[in-house]
C-alpha cells in the first residue's frame, strides 16, 4: 500500500474532522445566540387534501407532503430540541472522522497488516455501527418533540433520522477487523515455529 496516499487519506480525515468540529461549534454558537423563529417540517399531514385546489391534469389529484412548522420567540427547550435536529450528524461525522484517521496514522506507523490497525478498524466500526442509530434517534426524537411543542396535536413522532445503511458499513469493519486481528494471529504463530 502506497505510504504517501495513506499519509494524504489521514491528513484529509484529520482536516475534515476539524471541519466538521468547527462546524458543529459554530452552528451551536450561532444557533443558541439566535433570537429569531425556528422552524421544523413534518410528514404528519402527509396526503391531505389541499384547501385551494392546483391547477393539474384531468384524473390527477393532489395532495400535501410535508408541513413546514416555523416559531416566533422559541423556549429554550424548542432551541435545545432544534439543535438537537441538527447537530448529532456532524458531531458523529467529526468523531467517526477522528477514529478514521488515527486508523489511518497507524497503517502508516506499522503497515497494514497489524494487531493495531485491526483495533482501530473494529473501534470504528463499533462506533459507526452502534453511533448511526443512536444519533438517529436523537436527531429524530428532538424533531418529533419540536413538531410536537408546536403543534400538540400531532404528538412525538419516533423516527430515526439520517442514513441508518451505515449502520451495515460499521458492522462490516467490525467483521473486517475481527478477520485482520486473526491474520494477524496466525502470522504470529507461523513466525513463532519458524
Amino acid at each position: 500500500m502506497d505510504t504517501r496516499l495513506t499519509r494524504n487519506l489521514s491528513a484529509v480525515a484529520q482536516v475534515l474532522s476539524v471541519v466538521f468540529g468547527l462546524a458543529f461549534l459554530g452552528k451551536a454558537g450561532v444557533r443558541l445566540s439566535d433570537d429569531g423563529a425556528i422552524c421544523v417540517e413534518t410528514g404528519f399531514w402527509a396526503n391531505a387534501r389541499l384547501a385551494d385546489p392546483l391547477s393539474v391534469a384531468p384524473g390527477v389529484e393532489a395532495s400535501s407532503s410535508a408541513a413546514r412548522l416555523c416559531q416566533e420567540s422559541p423556549s429554550v427547550a424548542q432551541r435545545l430540541a432544534d439543535l438537537g435536529s441538527e447537530l448529532p450528524w456532524l458531531l458523529f461525522g467529526a468523531l467517526a472522522l477522528v477514529l478514521f484517521a488515527r486508523m489511518l496514522k497507524a497503517v502508516v506507523e506499522q503497515g497494514p497488516f497489524t494487531g493495531m490497525v485491526a483495533r482501530r478498524l473494529t473501534v470504528l466500526g463499533w462506533f459507526v455501527a452502534v453511533g448511526t442509530p443512536v444519533t438517529g434517534l436523537v436527531a429524530g426524537w428532538s424533531q418529533g418533540w419540536l413538531v410536537a411543542s408546536m403543534a400538540p396535536m400531532v404528538g412525538v413522532e419516533q423516527v430515526v433520522s439520517g442514513p441508518t445503511a451505515l449502520t451495515l458499513a460499521g458492522l462490516a469493519a467490525v467483521v473486517m477487523g475481527k478477520i485482520m486481528r486473526e491474520g494477524v494471529r496466525m502470522r504470529e504463530d507461523l513466525e513463532g515455529t519458524i
